[in-house]
């Protein structure tokens, strides 16, 4: 870092002006924390994000990519991926007001900062009370590149735990097309059979995929 000014610096610029003035390499290089020889974190922070595909790789990032790159080992690989989970969760955990549910829109906007952009699928529940509000988010399947496992009793084993009176089924597709399969539909309407059995309403199933998203009920399909 010695080519850059010291007030120019990663760190002491967050300091000076704070961090949304940090361009995403210099945010990188304050998480990567130092270099390696003959290439300062700044350098090896623009090697990572043009590895990955700039940011919106780098949240989809597992850690065998990161190890790729020359001067991140396993600690530097964690430090990083550890960075862009609290980055989700800080936009996706709830004050304590809990949020209510007022329409798919509202409910991919819960949804897609932490598992829109996601490498493998995940299948899971947003679980509502008798006005909507959101009790817990849990997921109850990972599959693998394109398909995850589901069984009626794991949805609603975490329905009647918590109490809830209506849910809400989600699961991204790392495609990034958020249209449903035959399957998705098919799923979707037999735990919705289901629930009436249990007495739990399933009012919709969100697709997610990156920044966009697919309601079954806003479609029509159900």
């Amino acid at each position: 870092m010695k080519a850059v000014a010291p007030h120019d610096r990663p760190r002491e610029k967050l300091q000076r002006l704070g961090a949304a003035s940090l361009g995403d390499n210099e945010l990188v290089a304050i998480v990567i924390g130092h270099g390696r020889a003959n290439a300062s974190a700044l350098d090896l922070a623009n090697t990572l994000l043009t590895g990955v595909g700039g940011l919106h790789g780098l949240a989809r990032a597992r850690p065998d990519d990161l190890l790729r790159i020359v001067g991140i080992g396993p600690a530097r690989a964690a430090q990083v991926l550890a960075a862009v989970e609290l980055g989700r969760r800080t936009l996706t955990r709830a004050g304590r007001q809990r949020v209510q549910v007022t329409s798919p829109r509202a409910v991919a906007e819960l949804l897609l900062p932490q598992y829109g952009n996601r490498t493998v699928e995940q299948f899971g529940v947003v679980l509502l009370d008798t006005k909507r509000r959101v009790l817990r988010i849990t997921v109850v399947s990972v599959g693998t590149l394109d398909s995850s496992i589901v069984h009626p009793r794991e949805i609603f084993r975490e329905a009647t735990a918590a109490g809830a009176a209506a849910l809400v089924l989600f699961h991204n597709h790392p495609s990034g097309d958020p249209e449903p399969s035959t399957e998705d539909v098919q799923l979707t309407r037999r735990l919705m059979a289901a629930g009436v059995l249990m007495g739990i309403d399933v009012i919709d199933h969100v697709i997610l995929a990156d920044v966009r998203y697919c309601s079954l009920r806003e479609k029509g399909v159900i």
